[in-house]
């Protein structure tokens, strides 16, 4: 009887999760992505033109943390392919964009910069060569601790307190390079056993 109970309690809880299938695409996971993404542009102007500023360092710690939201709701609520494509490409217009909106503004040096898009249009074709033969290559956690490098780089310029400290902001984004770098080697190790993998069978 208690394990019946159980178990109806459990589908009931799964149900709640899976609130949206595979296909949808009007979630509120997906409404926070694209509220991120209409943002950024803003968020870029106006980094360039000011550098900091409270208000900005609120709206930039806001839509980046907010991924940590729309992942909380995918996985509550069910997970999309469109959210599949969506967050990432959210995270890296972010990331790239107010890494860049930095070297204009004269404060970050392009080469961390270049090093960083380098990176990230290697591992892009890569994980899109091995998705088209239907192997996927989710984010490994390093790939992620290069992200929030990424954005903590940018916050440590745009946060008034740390206006007078500019070297914390280029060690953190030097550290992201490395970081980057050290994930993209990881991908192309497993990709390389997949491919032996792959030539066994």
């Amino acid at each position: 009887m208690s394990s019946a109970s159980e178990s109806a309690g459990d589908a009931r809880d799964a149900g709640r999760r899976r609130t949206f299938g595979p296909s949808a695409l009007l979630t509120p996971a997906n409404a926070i992505t694209v509220v991120r993404l209409l943002l950024a542009p803003i968020v870029f102007v106006w980094i360039y033109r000011e550098q900091a500023g409270w208000i900005l360092f609120g709206l930039w710690v806001a839509i980046t943390a907010s991924d940590s939201l729309d992942g909380y709701l995918a996985r509550r609520q069910g997970t999309t392919r469109s959210g599949a494509f969506l967050d990432p490409l959210a995270d890296k217009v972010l990331a790239l964009g107010g890494l860049w909106a930095m070297v204009l503004a004269g404060r970050f040096w392009w080469l961390p910069v270049v090093l960083i898009t380098l990176r990230e249009a290697v591992i892009s074709a890569f994980r899109s060569y091995w998705g088209r033969r239907g192997l996927a290559v989710p984010a490994s956690n390093v790939a992620k601790f290069k992200t929030f490098l990424q954005f903590s780089s940018v916050s440590l310029v745009v946060w008034p307190w740390t206006t007078g400290h500019t070297w914390m902001a280029d060690i953190v984004l030097w550290l992201a390079v490395a970081v980057a770098w050290i994930s993209a080697a990881q991908y192309l190790v497993a990709g390389s056993r997949a491919t032996t993998t792959m030539a066994g069978d």
